[in-house]
């Protein structure tokens, strides 16, 4: 007869674990999925893992304060490092906006419920395509069954320099932002220079009129010129995000310097 104490002890851990990833990784964190298909998904995910995470050494199977929050705290690594992927494609979005003349076009994001800048959602919306046509989301629940052979059940820690370097990876989105804007802005910004010395030539040209038109269309024509290498950027980015995420959980507190070798700027 199965021992029914430990499958419910096991599935409730793997629970806990998973929905920590899964209310703020990418793609598993949008709105668009409704939160009874989570729901089911979360718990299905535990129920499949339950029997297996069970047997594996030093796991320790025990409701308690500190077991709830390790397992919770895996999946937050997870979830909250992965995270940092849609902020950096948001903040992309944002200085391309002012060099498009969008600034003030805001919209509500159902993902945050804040304001954000229109190209910030279409970049957004952008990324979680990559990730789904590159199969990055079943990467991600890979990665997250790996994680209970690096912090079997109810053994994980989370050590204070663990959130020291997810805030370190933060720092990360500017440079990656901008490296994923700079085509654009150093098209846009020979257009302003352009215009400007067309202004000095000819004062009578109307340089106000002119720049914006011109910027606007620029900077589109050289952002979709640009998609083509969008895929590789984005999954060298999830890549190592993903990667630091694995590190923190295998070894926390061990992982000085890997933001500045593989983070989002790498």
């Amino acid at each position: 007869m199965p021992d029914w104490a430990s499958f419910l002890t096991a599935m409730t851990l793997t629970l806990v674990r998973v929905s920590g990833m899964v209310a703020f990784a990418p793609f598993f964190s949008s709105t668009a999925l409704p939160m009874r298909v989570k729901a089911i998904f979360v718990g299905a995910v535990a129920f499949l893992l339950a029997p297996l995470v069970a047997t594996l050494p030093n796991a320790r199977l025990t409701l308690g304060f500190s077991s709830l929050l390790g397992e919770l705290a895996v999946g937050l690594v997870y979830g909250l490092t992965l995270t940092l992927l849609n902020e950096m494609l948001i903040f992309a979005g944002q200085i391309l906006g002012v060099q498009f003349s969008f600034s003030m076009v805001n919209l509500l994001d159902p993902t945050s419920q804040i304001q954000t800048p229109l190209l910030g959602d279409l970049f957004q919306l952008m990324g979680t395509l990559v990730i789904i046509t590159a199969g990055l989301d079943r990467i991600m629940l890979a990665s997250m069954v790996r994680s209970f052979h690096a912090a079997p059940l109810g053994s994980f820690a989370l050590a204070p320099t663990s959130a020291l370097e997810i805030v370190r990876a933060a720092g990360g989105i500017f440079l990656a932002a901008v490296e994923l804007a700079a085509p654009v802005l150093a098209a846009t910004m020979l257009v302003e220079i352009s215009v400007a010395l067309l202004g000095k030539l000819s004062p009578q040209l109307p340089v106000m009129m002119l720049t914006v038109p011109m910027k606007t269309l620029t900077g589109f024509a050289i952002l979709i010129g640009s998609l083509a290498l969008w895929p590789r950027f984005i999954e060298a980015r999830f890549s190592g995000l993903l990667d630091l995420a694995e590190r923190l959980i295998a070894a926390p507190g061990q992982t000085a310097g890997l933001v500045s070798a593989l983070g989002l700027g790498g």
